[in-house]
């Protein structure tokens, strides 16, 4: 069965109306995100909010109405994309004001390439997109914990102890993408498989 990537009633109510295109690793880099997770989460010793499952954002959008529309591009874009490549480099974080603790990823050709292509889809659109940064400035990574309730001093004593390289790099191949969706205080997906 599907594990849902969020699932408190307050993460999916500030999710309502959004959909997210998203990559689930679950080999080396699954494993190796629910390791950093779990000790983080031990170590930090305060409630503090968390994707209940590793995943990968590639685009957010916010398109309630226009869904089905959204999904036809993102279907013929995964119709043409190749597997992806994920390779987990470091446990890093981003800071104040931000406060996430994440698992940075190499920026490998396929991921790159799978950014920047659909990049190209979508500036042909008008489709409203969350958090876009230009490729260059785009940190591919997971998020592993939210620490947005932590004093700004506290979190990076706690960030700074947590951050560390992982050598060798754990990597995976990705053959399938998700595009998730929330409605009615109800995370929702579809697979969509990468055939290119």
């Amino acid at each position: 069965m599907r594990r849902p990537f969020m699932d408190t009633p307050d993460q999916l109510a500030s999710l309502e109306g959004q959909q997210y295109l998203v990559l689930r690793p679950t080999a080396a880099v699954g494993t190796v995100y629910r390791d950093v997770q779990d000790a983080a989460v031990s170590r930090l010793g305060v409630p503090a909010r968390r994707p209940h499952t590793g995943h990968v954002t590639l685009r957010g959008f916010y398109e309630p109405e226009r869904r089905e529309a959204l999904t036809e591009l993102i279907r013929s874009w995964a119709e043409q994309q190749a597997p992806i490549e994920v390779a987990a480099e470091a446990v890093d974080e981003f800071p104040v004001p931000w406060q996430i603790l994440i698992v940075r990823l190499a920026r490998s050709p396929s991921l790159v390439s799978a950014y920047s292509s659909l990049t190209a889809a979508l500036d042909a659109t008008d489709f409203r997109r969350i958090g876009e940064l230009p490729l260059e400035d785009w940190t591919f990574h997971l998020s592993v914990l939210y620490g947005k309730t932590l004093d700004g001093a506290e979190w990076s004593r706690f960030a700074k102890a947590e951050s560390r390289p992982f050598e060798p790099e754990p990597f995976e191949r990705i053959t399938e993408a998700e595009l998730v969706w929330y409605q009615d205080g109800i995370e929702r997906a579809e697979v969509l498989p990468l055939r290119g």
